[in-house]
């Protein structure tokens, strides 16, 4: 059997990078792979650091960030289980990775990791494939945070993160409301929205009033009418 154990339980793989691949260009990428468990608040990267690893995310929630001039923190993106972190070809980190929740990585080093790519054209493909993915949700998030009202980036927002929660969110029936926990504090999604703490906790009471979500415990939602949290998604 070309595919070895690290690769064997998965819970990632057919939506990771290395989904599409050959049992042998998942040979050569398994070579190099190693877990990596992360507690929650662990640094996995340093912005400024010499880039010395990439990884496949395997559970949990990571956030990018950099500092602004002040030293104040800056969440630029979030990363959920089959995203990839890290940049090949850069010598240094741009940003600052690190745990939300408890997480876990298959990390590769990352000069083998490029070496591998070079040698596999269509794995290549596929990263860049990811790169334009991300650099679209960049711009989209960039919208975002020009355009829409605080409702609206409150109502997307808990959309992206029951989508993202996937099988770690709950239901009671099959086609019952989800329910997650969110990774993120309130001030962190005031960081990542562009809204003070105070404008994210009344849109969250206001959705709350009017029947489309409920917040079981500290940081749990559940999304009770997702037609309507959707309506107040988008614009007027």
């Amino acid at each position: 059997m070309l595919v070895t154990d690290i690769c064997a339980d998965c819970a990632v793989r057919d939506q990771s990078l290395c989904g599409s691949l050959t049992d042998a260009e998942l040979t050569a990428l398994n070579t190099l792979g190693r877990r990596q468990t992360v507690a929650r608040g662990e640094t996995v990267i340093w912005a400024g650091d010499e880039s010395i690893v990439c990884a496949n995310l395997l559970a949990g929630v990571l956030k990018l960030s950099a500092s602004t001039a002040d030293g104040r923190e800056q969440i630029v993106g979030l990363l959920y289980p089959a995203d990839f972190v890290g940049r090949p070809y850069a010598e240094q980190s741009d940003f600052t990775v690190t745990a939300l929740t408890d997480a876990e990585l298959c990390v590769f080093p990352r000069k083998p990791f490029e070496r591998v790519l070079e040698d596999h054209v269509r794995m290549e493909r596929m990263l860049l494939q990811r790169t334009f993915s991300a650099l679209e949700e960049a711009r989209g998030r960039m919208l975002m945070l020009a355009r829409k009202s605080a409702e609206e980036k409150i109502a997307g927002f808990l959309l992206s993160m029951a989508d993202r929660a996937g099988s770690a969110g709950c239901r009671a029936t099959e086609s019952g409301p989800v329910t997650f926990d969110l990774p993120l504090t309130r001030g962190q999604i005031a960081d990542v929205l562009g809204l003070t703490i105070e404008t994210v906790s009344r849109q969250l009471t206001k959705l709350k009033a009017a029947g489309l979500i409920a917040l079981p415990g500290a940081r749990g939602v559940t999304i009770r009418d997702r037609a309507a949290l959707q309506a107040r998604a988008e614009p007027a």
